[in-house]
């Protein structure tokens, strides 16, 4: 009888301690993408999402890259790491890809006209970066609206040059990064973005 006492009592202590211990589940985080892209000339970018770390939840990555004329776009909406273990990947894609190498061709001079943008918000975990070089011409409207609640990023670019991007978000040091996306284009380009992350970014953004 008291070894089996003794038995309940360090199950208990086991319950207890394993119970304090996080366990696969990540950080509470979501993300909505709206994003269309024209390009003609060179591309090389790349999305990955995820809802969870390691083996748990789901992934999906996407990404073009190659010389030709593009036209896509892209709708996701990302929730992961919820307490109630609720893990979801929205993502639709359309674009028409065209094989037109002698579309694009480099700047007549090397150009040294430079613009450059870097967003973080701690607090969501969210970051945006864009940068342009080699510009022929370039027209820019990027707007960035960011609470300790929620990040908003809309950028629309219209671009004769080089065009980076980055963005990702990932609530802390010990969670998944949701959302990777880097992307390079050269020619031109004509891009807009909405990105959106936080405590309530689902379906809030307003239609272009």
């Amino acid at each position: 009888m008291k070894l089996w006492l003794g038995f309940l009592i360090i199950s208990a202590f086991c319950i207890v301690a394993f119970s304090g211990i996080p366990g696969a589940r990540g950080v509470p985080q979501n993300l909505t993408e709206h994003s269309w892209i024209y390009n003609s000339g060179y591309s090389d970018d790349m999305r990955i999402y995820q809802t969870e770390s390691g083996f748990n939840g789901q992934k999906l990555v996407t990404g073009t890259r190659g010389t030709g004329t593009i036209s896509r776009s892209i709708d996701a909406q990302v929730y992961g790491g919820f307490p109630d273990g609720y893990d979801e990947t929205e993502m639709s894609e359309w674009g028409v890809y065209q094989n037109k190498p002698a579309t694009y061709s480099a700047p007549i001079k090397p150009s040294d006209l430079k613009n450059a943008l870097c967003s973080k918000n701690y607090e969501v975990g969210s970051q945006f970066s864009e940068s342009y070089s080699d510009i022929r011409d370039l027209i820019k409207d990027t707007s960035i609206s960011q609470t300790n609640e929620n990040s908003v990023y809309n950028v629309h670019s219209e671009i004769e040059g080089t065009a980076r991007v980055g963005a990702r978000v990932q609530k802390s040091a010990s969670s998944v990064p949701i959302y990777t996306m880097t992307g390079t284009y050269q020619g031109y380009t004509n891009m807009r973005m909405q990105l959106e992350s936080g405590n309530a970014s689902i379906m809030t953004l307003p239609c272009p």
